[in-house]
């Protein structure tokens, strides 16, 4: 193992381009954009797509440095708050619409990815959720699930099939998602940047934002070298607050996961895969991994409100690696990160207005490729043409988050969880 691995495989990794200039002097636009992320971006690329191009986009850092750099690459269908739960709450009709927006999205992102000649690495070979556990019903019930309620068909993996493909003791049987696939998320960023700038959106990377309020009848944004006047302004921060608008920021928790990316493995990386699917587990503290063209493993997985040191983030995963790869023994680990995700109490994104040309978008916890792309779109569609379908996440709305509070009931949250999953291993043998 190495002592101190670099930061991010991503960030090492990432298509050269020309930064954008910071912000400097004065500037008028139609349409602001605070945040740099895919919810910003997809935003932008949006609004230029139809036809609005007076936009100007606003990045404390680089492009994609916040979660959407750093994240497993997984594209699928969903949103962090479960299937059922969705259905329990919104009813049928309208759970099938908000799913169906994600699933809209995993399409688009195909489709942007091609237009745009986006060099991201895109495998498009479907997701494996494997059953960590003996018992199958958890994985028939959410079949049974998707196919009932949202029309949506995951193929059975009896054991036998699920262990030619992923060499491992330590998974049952599986369910496999066709219709998803896995990328380079920074390099995704990236592309999505330079196809809204080449379309005439202004961006703007390290500027950092530092004061959002009403000019008569505009909104002005103050950053440390310059001003922006604009119609409607779109808050798009997430885990990564501005601190622009208490209401805004309150409602959601920074919370950070962890993941690391192995030496190239060569052949022994077909020790472990059978595929070019991306992959998790059945428990609610899951792993999440999939093979990159290089023959590195990346692998993904933990919550907590602590945002670890690589060291101690690698230390972590290495154990959860070898509990399921124990022939990757004394494997290299050459990149470890963490990174914030931004959640909210009811798990949903938090997609609004407040009526008077202030928008937001945040909260995906964790399962925001599809999501953050379905509100790009949403976004877009209101302010270029007035369509009111952001309207079918109002019942989602910034629901206070009582920070400091708010970061122990998750992580209590995620511990008791956790030990479910252990306790049922355990009574499993």
């Amino acid at each position: 193992m190495t002592s101190s691995p670099a930061v991010s495989y991503y960030r090492a990794t990432a298509t050269p381009y020309e930064p954008f200039a910071a912000l400097q002097g004065k500037t008028d636009a139609r349409i602001a954009i605070i945040g740099g992320g895919y919810a910003g971006l997809h935003t932008a690329l949006g609004l230029a797509e139809r036809g609005i191009r007076d936009v100007v986009l606003l990045e404390r850092e680089q492009v994609g440095f916040g979660a959407s750099g750093r994240n497993g690459g997984f594209v699928f269908g969903g949103y962090s708050l479960g299937e059922q739960s969705l259905l329990e709450q919104q009813g049928e009709a309208s759970a099938r619409a908000l799913f169906r927006l994600t699933t809209e999205a995993v399409a688009r992102i195909r489709r942007r990815v091609a237009q745009y000649a986006i060099p991201c690495d895109i495998v498009d070979e479907g997701v494996i959720w494997a059953n960590w556990f003996r018992d199958p019903a958890v994985l028939r019930q959410r079949q049974e699930l998707l196919a009932r309620h949202y029309n949506v068909s995951w193929e059975w993996l009896p054991q036998h099939e699920l262990r030619e493909r992923i060499h491992t003791q330590r998974y049952f049987d599986g369910l496999y998602e066709r219709d998803a696939l896995h990328l380079h998320p920074l390099n995704f960023a990236i592309g999505l940047a330079g196809a809204a700038a080449s379309q005439g959106v202004r961006i703007h990377e390290h500027t950092d934002v530092w004061k959002l309020h009403r000019d008569g009848l505009r909104w002005r944004i103050e950053t440390a070298q310059g001003a922006v006047h604009a119609d409607q302004v779109v808050l798009a921060c997430g885990g990564y607050l501005a601190g622009l608008r208490r209401q805004v920021d309150r409602a959601i928790l920074p919370i950070a996961t962890y993941v690391m990316v192995t030496e190239p493995l060569g052949d022994r990386l077909g020790e472990c895969l059978r595929t070019r699917s991306a992959v998790y587990d059945s428990r609610f503290a899951f792993d999440y991994y999939r093979p990159l063209p290089d023959t590195r493993l990346l692998w993904g997985g933990r919550i907590s409100v602590r945002d670890r040191s690589p060291r101690g983030v690698q230390r972590l995963l290495t154990q959860d690696l070898l509990r399921v790869f124990p022939q990757l023994k004394g494997v290299r680990v050459d990149y470890a990160w963490s990174g914030l995700m931004s959640y909210a109490r009811h798990q949903m994104p938090q997609i609004g207005s407040s009526h008077d040309g202030l928008w937001w978008a945040q909260a995906f916890g964790g399962h925001g490729l599809a999501p953050t792309c379905a509100a790009g779109d949403l976004l877009a569609s209101a302010i270029a043409e007035g369509d009111d379908r952001w309207k079918q996440f109002a019942s989602y709305g910034l629901a206070r988050t009582y920070r400091p509070f708010g970061y122990l009931g998750a992580q209590a949250s995620y511990w008791w969880q956790q030990s479910k999953d252990w306790f049922k291993t355990r009574l499993e043998g």
